[in-house]
């Protein structure tokens, strides 16, 4: 199984991997090889699948695998195209011929996936005979479903499936599919073997983990989490074809005799959930940056825990001489604020650069007074100061070609507790998925294996510092509760009274709600963040910004 990290539309890139990973199989003796869904094109390629030239192209880059493909079976992920329909498809090659195709045919139309948008529906569930053994191909969703196309590739005599895969990473999810995957494959007295995508594309990680299950259900091997892995495994399948149907067959010649070197055992181990989010968040970022051409990150550091988490993120995610820090006092900034920030760019060893924004403060105030004149001061000279410092970040971006990563976690997208044009402006919302507490645990967890984070910032109370003495306490409720609604109201899509009867004040969650409804505007405009939540802002929710109803 080669988990492969694609890139979304680089047909040549993607081949290279896939020609690179077909060498090294054959080498090491196997008689089949997978590859992930849709591994020449990347996944999703969204509206690309409109562009008539995105899939012709997509079919030259498979003419030219399939040429390189000797005597081994490999199945790979590919657009096909008939009569103007287009289809997520898994060719069978050997030989370096294509010696069968299977269109998906369960099309995930639910949370971040559109796939009735683009592909028809296959019906056919065709089985291949590669010496004794008999196997069914199939692509994702089809593996979730109990009476799927697994179920009818065994009952006409599959005693292997090859799943191939592009499922995307959020907390829980690599439960869920080990489960699912363990359950289909002993429903069906079926061996599976279970291909995943790897790497991020925008908003989405996928985390590989790809993994062989026995007939009794049980994971035999499973390959890294959230790196590339071509994992070589032997299986030993009862050939013994009770109850074959003796439907016709793709019959793809006889396996190899050549003498295969040893393997060695391969050891499976779980991944703590704190440290897969760690990982899928590290990895998201890496992928964003570098897929799109940047090669250093820029952040403000406040001294605070959001941006001290985004800028160690990006500390291991691009190394340390690829990220800057900015610090950018007023005289609401407290001293402790600048320890903090220095503290944390000293341990990471990044560039830390301070460029105080006082003077430009009093410029906008001195050129909005007389228009102010007889107005008290309220969050109006508050979000100056954010904006003045997005505006600055923004000026360093185009001078040095720096992305932007802004520090705001979900509790703040969802309550929009943040500014937009000032802590929002940016090209990448590292934990805009993250809740607050989350937040807190991911730092705790960072620390335990390198202290990085200054422990003050995980103690201090959270603050905006936009005026004297101000708390976040002092808008929202404290987090620990506002995350238990947030949770309840945007992912799990739960009404106000049942939040109340969670033991929630009604006042309190009405004002959350309120917050989150009248939002939309300022999400609709955020940069793009890492999915890591059931449930995130974006494709998984899409909410009418005009809207009546509460």
């Amino acid at each position: 199984m080669a988990q492969i990290n694609c890139t979304v539309g680089d047909l040549n890139g993607n081949s290279g991997k896939i020609l690179e990973n077909i060498a090294k199989a054959s080498k090491a003796g196997a008689d089949i090889l997978s590859f992930p869904e849709l591994a020449i094109t990347g996944y999703p390629p969204e509206d690309l699948l409109l562009k008539p030239q995105f899939v012709t192209d997509n079919i030259d880059a498979l003419k030219r695998i399939v040429k390189n493909v000797g005597d081994m079976t490999v199945v790979l992920g590919f657009i096909d195209t008939i009569k103007g329909e287009i289809y997520n498809a898994a060719c069978v090659i050997r030989n370096g011929a294509i010696k069968g195709v299977y269109h998906k045919m369960l099309l995930p139309n639910y949370g971040v996936f559109d796939e009735k948008r683009y592909f028809t529906a296959g019906t056919k569930t065709p089985v291949f005979t590669l010496g004794e053994l008999s196997f069914g191909v199939n692509i994702c969703e089809d593996i979730w479903q109990k009476d799927g196309p697994a179920a009818y590739q065994a009952k006409d005599g599959a005693k292997l499936i090859v799943n191939i895969s592009s499922s995307p990473y959020y907390m829980g999810k690599v439960r869920e599919r080990e489960l699912a995957i363990c359950r289909i494959a002993k429903a069906n007295n079926t061996f599976v073997s279970y291909t995943n995508m790897v790497g991020g594309q925008d908003e989405l990680v996928f985390d590989g983990q790809s993994m062989i299950v026995n007939n009794k259900g049980k994971v035999l091997a499973k390959a890294k989490a959230f790196e590339e892995d071509l994992l070589i495994s032997d299986i030993e399948i009862d050939l013994k074809r009770s109850g074959h149907s003796g439907k016709k067959t793709v019959n793809l010649g006889s396996l190899s005799c050549i003498e295969k070197p040893d393997i060695p055992k391969i050891r499976i181990s779980s991944v703590e959930e704190i440290s897969e989010v760690y990982s899928a968040l590290t990895l998201g970022l890496k992928d964003y940056v570098i897929k799109n051409g940047f090669k250093e990150a820029v952040m403000g550091l406040s001294g605070g825990i959001d941006s001290s988490i985004v800028a160690t993120l990006a500390v291991d995610a691009l190394g340390k001489s690829n990220v800057i820090g900015v610090y950018m006092p007023t005289h609401y900034s407290s001293e402790t604020s600048e320890k903090d920030a220095r503290d944390l760019a000293s341990n990471l060893g990044i560039r830390f650069l301070v460029i105080p924004i006082e003077q430009i403060f009093k410029l906008y105030l001195m050129a909005l007074d007389p228009k102010f004149s007889g107005s008290s001061r309220d969050k109006t000279e508050e979000n100056l100061q954010a904006r003045i410092r997005g505006n600055m970040l923004m000026a360093l971006s185009n001078k040095f070609g720096w992305i932007v990563l802004t520090t705001g976690n979900k509790s703040e997208m969802s309550t929009g507790y943040a500014t937009l044009y000032g802590d929002m402006a940016g090209g990448f919302a590292v934990i805009k998925d993250v809740p607050k507490t989350l937040v807190y645990k991911l730092a705790k967890y960072r620390n335990a294996i390198e202290a990085v984070i200054p422990e003050p910032v995980l103690t201090k109370a959270p603050t905006a510092e936009l005026r004297h003495d101000q708390k976040d306490s002092d808008t929202l409720p404290s987090y620990d509760d506002l995350d238990k609604i947030l949770k309840a109201y945007i992912e799990e899509d739960k009404r106000f009274d049942y939040i109340v009867k969670m033991g929630f004040d009604g006042d309190v969650v009405r004002g959350v709600l309120g917050m989150v409804d009248n939002s939309e505007y300022k999400r609709r405009q955020a940069p793009p963040g890492i999915k890591i939540t059931p449930k995130a802002f974006g494709k998984d929710r899409r909410m009418p910004i005009t809207n009546r109803y509460k």
